[in-house]
């Protein structure tokens, strides 16, 4: 198996919406995207399966050590041997993928947020950077796109945050802020034993419209010569506001299940986006 096709496996294998978005990619931009994907899975997955917090903290420095050699031409894992062969297409700063690193090392000693300014910090790292290194792989010429980049990638986690409280409180981790908590009479104990009542729904709604804010704040931000180039972007917006519409249509229901889409409806999602903003550019009197 080639790095490439490393890559390629671990995010089909994920069963993550985001490979719906990458199948309207330029193949260089797709292997980038599955290298940058991998990445992100691979530092995860230290994080999530190692029970013991110091054995994880030595293999997320094997990871930054890893992305020194991605750098110095010498990477040992498929995936930093995938990001190798991307860096001769694309120009990604190194200091992102450590910013991912420090990300995840997060959760090794920190499973509350006192407020949505502490959690901020967390999501930029796990999310808003990898919206930037996104962007320097899809290409932009506006000034103005990583800031569209970054907000995007927050809303894309806190929509995560929201569809898996159950799932993280089962970790003991609660990622909504506490203050926010207190002024809801929700506790602690309510989110890790599933205490769904008026307050709890209270409280995610307001975590929802916060993240419906922070969709509508990356739009504003785009400009609209970037549109085409950030269609995969685009699609994934599309996937994941459907998947937050669907947790308020149905009330949030967070305890008691995880809401997704079924794989024919991204799919949908993903080519009527494609199919829109290509429209859009010929409109404009341009050709992808």
């Amino acid at each position: 198996m080639t790095p490439d096709q490393y890559c390629q496996d671990k995010t089909i294998k994920s069963g993550s919406s985001f490979y719906f978005s990458y199948l309207f990619l330029p193949e260089s931009q797709r292997r980038a995207m599955y290298a940058l994907y991998a990445f992100c899975r691979e530092v995860d997955d230290v994080v999530d399966e190692c029970r013991d917090p110091a054995i994880a903290r030595v293999k997320l420095q094997w990871w930054r050590d890893e992305v020194a050699r991605i750098y110095a031409n010498s990477p040992q894992h498929p995936v930093g041997q995938a990001l190798n062969t991307v860096l001769a297409h694309f120009d990604l700063p190194q200091e992102y993928f450590l910013e991912i690193i420090d990300g995840m090392e997060m959760d090794l000693h920190q499973n509350r947020y006192r407020n949505f300014s502490d959690l901020g910090l967390y999501c930029y790292r796990v999310a808003g950077v990898v919206g930037l290194l996104s962007t320097e792989i899809f290409g932009y010429e506006d000034r103005r796109t990583p800031r569209y980049a970054t907000d995007l990638g927050l809303a894309f986690q806190l929509t995560n945050i929201l569809r898996d409280v159950r799932e993280d409180a089962l970790r003991d981790r609660i990622y909504l802020p506490l203050d926010e908590l207190q002024r809801f009479g929700v506790s602690e104990s309510d989110i890790l034993t599933s205490q769904e009542n008026d307050n709890t729904r209270a409280l995610f709604a307001f975590q929802a419209e916060r993240a419906l804010q922070y969709y509508d704040s990356a739009m504003e931000k785009l400009p609209e010569s970037e549109r085409y180039n950030q269609r995969s972007a685009l699609i994934m917006a599309g996937i994941y506001r459907q998947t937050l519409n669907r947790i308020m249509e149905l009330d949030y229901p967070i305890f008691s299940r995880r809401v997704s889409l079924p794989p024919w409806n991204k799919l949908w999602l993903a080519w009527r986006t494609a199919r829109r903003e290509q429209s859009r550019l010929n409109r404009s009197g341009k050709r992808g």
